[in-house]
């Protein structure tokens, strides 16, 4: 779908471009757009490697074990039936440890993994159960302490101040995620109790 969508904008920008005589403008524009994605991707590219390679090291170290550890009592409240000590919980704090720090990019594959790990785990085949979905919840709506990757482009464009949003990503975080996570509960009740009533029918 949106390969159609950006390819609709393209052809539009050359019609209107040629219809307005100014193609010499949507050129210049493409070229410079070009440029800048590549100036943006080397600026990202620094802060995601090290982060990422400080989430390597914690799990070389076995630090994970240990955030998994402290996590366990929200493990246990939102992914009942998932192993506090597992594979997938391990990855699920490295996944909430990188969104806290701002960190999307670096979160993603660790929440792929985390995935594929609750599928081995639950073993529920096609179907996603409720822990995998209130896994996306969390990982969507995130909670972000110190918003790394959005300081690094406001730095990048001139910020005096890249952190001054802090209050903002924090108040727009915390209510993301409770009313993600009560609309979790409250649907997951209400699937439960349309189950229970086919399978009493």
């Amino acid at each position: 779908m949106m390969t159609w969508i950006i390819s609709a904008m393209i052809f539009l920008a050359v019609v209107f471009g040629i219809l307005n005589g100014k193609m010499e403008n949507v050129s210049s524009a493409a070229i410079g757009s070009c440029v800048d994605a590549v100036h943006l991707s080397l600026t990202l590219l620094g802060g995601m490697c090290l982060w990422s390679g400080v989430m390597r090291v914690a799990e070389k170290a076995e630090l994970t074990k240990t955030l998994s550890k402290i996590l366990a009592p929200l493990t246990k409240l939102f992914f009942k039936g998932v192993n506090p000590q597992g594979k997938a919980a391990q990855a699920i704090t490295m996944n909430m440890s990188a969104n806290l720090l701002g960190l999307g990019n670096a979160a993603t594959p660790l929440g792929i993994l985390a995935v594929k790990e609750l599928a081995k785990e639950l073993n529920t085949g096609d179907t996603a159960p409720k822990q995998m979905i209130m896994f996306v919840v969390l990982n969507t709506a995130s909670m972000t302490i110190i918003p790394t990757t959005v300081a690094t482009l406001r730095l990048k464009y001139g910020a005096a101040a890249p952190m001054d949003i802090l209050p903002s990503v924090w108040i727009a975080s915390i209510t993301a995620i409770t009313c993600g996570v009560l609309m979790t509960f409250a649907l997951s009740a209400v699937f439960d109790r349309r189950a229970g009533g086919r399978g009493g029918g």
